[in-house]
């Protein structure tokens, strides 16, 4: 049996008519930029987040870049960051000029460890990035109580984590602001680059509107030295089409899961720890081995696809080599790099499918 790692054909089918019918609205009304599609997404997606407001962007790094410009952050900053995340986190700060900090995460939930955050708060620190890694929510009560007692701004990076559920309440609406990013590839997916911000706040959220639209509040009247990076018409259409569909989705993909979790019994596979808490959304689902090499090709040679989730810690890419932090220094980024592998999971995956992924992997 072949498996592919991803596959977004099982939704593509079931979804074509609409979104071809989203399309031809679009083309029809002939208005790319700034039209009621992106109105009506903006909307919705709001409600989704249990936020009053949504901006649309261009793509997830932006979404990240725009809310920190926004809220001042800049050169001689320092923001907290997951040591263990997709690199576009630390580079939206970066991007703004500041530095990246770098904590390590709870090794069997992957996400960042709050307990390891204020040991690393300076007098220049501005903000916490929780990422809410591979859809698991990140426990963010405490991380929402050092930011109160520190005057930190929280920025939630949501991109893997859409509709994911902490304590009752869904990620992107604890912190200041959240960016999602709806890349192809995501629960929520575009059909090309796209992504959002969303908050409580209204002028954030008008300052971040303007700051993504060449720094314009209306038109040819400049505010900021904004940029340009906005949800266009075409992708809202489509975005509009999947959000209705998806809690339905994620119950899926929970549903995948929990039968890995249950049914997954190799001694040398570990598996992720879930908080009784919390609702995963299960965009990734990662576990480690220590034979990695082996156990990859075990799977690949059985027709499993596979992926590693990041085989590379950020702080020993060479763009970040200026932050000197030696090998090492991160340990618990370094073992989660090291042994990470990810298993297929997509909305449509059969039962025999998911039967046959448990088997093979029950034989290493």
């Amino acid at each position: 049996m072949k498996i592919p790692f991803v596959s977004f054909k099982p939704m593509e089918r079931e979804l074509s008519e609409e979104l071809r019918a989203a399309f031809d609205k679009v083309f029809e009304n002939s208005w790319y930029i700034e039209g009621k599609e992106d109105e009506c997404f903006e909307k919705a997606f709001a409600e989704f987040c249990d936020t009053k407001f949504c901006v649309g962007t261009g793509n997830g790094l932006d979404a990240l870049v725009l809310p920190l410009k926004a809220l001042g952050i800049g050169q001689g900053d320092e923001v907290i960051v997951p040591s263990n995340t997709y690199i576009a986190t630390a580079l939206a700060v970066t991007y703004v000029g500041a530095t990246p900090v770098f904590v390590e995460p709870i090794i069997d939930t992957f996400n960042i460890d709050p307990i390891r955050i204020e040991e690393k708060i300076t007098d220049k620190t501005k903000a916490i990035i929780p990422v809410h890694l591979y859809g698991q929510p990140c426990d963010m009560d405490p991380i929402m109580e050092i930011a109160r007692k520190d005057k930190l701004y929280v920025i939630e990076d949501c991109a893997q984590a859409h509709g994911a559920i902490y304590k009752g309440k869904v990620v992107g609406s604890f912190g200041d602001a959240a960016g999602f990013s709806f890349y192809p590839g995501k629960n929520l997916g575009a059909l090309g680059d796209a992504g959002a911000v969303v908050t409580n706040n209204e002028e954030l959220a008008k300052k971040v509107r303007a700051l993504g639209n060449y720094g314009s509040d209306y038109k040819y009247h400049h505010i900021y030295k904004g940029t340009n990076t906005r949800l266009d018409e075409l992708q809202a259409a489509f975005l509009s089409v999947k959000l209705p569909h998806m809690n339905r989705m994620n119950e899926e993909r929970r549903r995948i899961a929990n039968r890995y979790l249950s049914e997954i019994k190799n001694k040398d596979i570990i598996l992720p720890a879930v908080r009784e808490d919390v609702m995963p959304v299960w965009h990734i689902f990662g576990v480690r081995c220590k034979d990695r090499p082996h156990f990859e090709k075990y799977l690949n040679d059985n027709g499993i696809g596979t992926n590693k989730h990041y085989p590379i810690p950020m702080h020993m890419q060479d763009c970040y080599a200026d932050l000197g932090i030696a090998e090492g220094e991160l340990p618990i980024a370094e073992e989660i790099s090291a042994t990470e592998l990810s298993l297929p999971m997509y909305y449509g995956m059969s039962d025999e499918e998911i039967s046959y992924v448990v088997d093979v992997i029950n034989n290493v």
